[in-house]
């Protein structure tokens, strides 16, 4: 059990990155990716995502309608390779709007003098 400064500051860190994990997510889904090449692509670009988390949420955002899914059978073993549906191209766009503003915000917050 982590505790202490550091065990609350890592707590604080996670939540703040479930808020993200959605945007990023649909932001790597505007091509077909299978749950692996998807874990890789994010972690590449700094958002290591463990498997646990990240097949539960695609099915989560599947179910919302945020996510098209099929079966392909390629050079390997089959794979379900996940894209944004029409509605997840307009979350994502809205997400994205919404993250701007955000950002913007917090940056200013952040730069405030006392």
């Amino acid at each position: 059990m982590v505790t202490g400064a550091a065990g609350q500051r890592g707590k604080l860190e996670q939540d703040l990155r479930k808020g993200v994990l959605v945007l990023a997510v649909l932001s790597q889904l505007r091509a077909p990716q299978y749950g692996y090449s998807l874990r890789q692509a994010l972690t590449e670009h700094g958002m290591p995502i463990e498997e646990g988390t990240l097949y539960p949420l695609l099915r989560r955002l599947e179910g919302q309608g945020l996510l098209a899914s099929e079966w392909r059978i390629d050079d390997g073993p089959p794979r379900r390779y996940y894209t944004l549906s029409p509605a997840g191209a307009t979350a994502y766009r809205d997400l994205t709007a919404a993250w701007s503003s955000m950002t913007s915000v917090v940056a200013a917050l952040l730069h405030e003098e006392s």
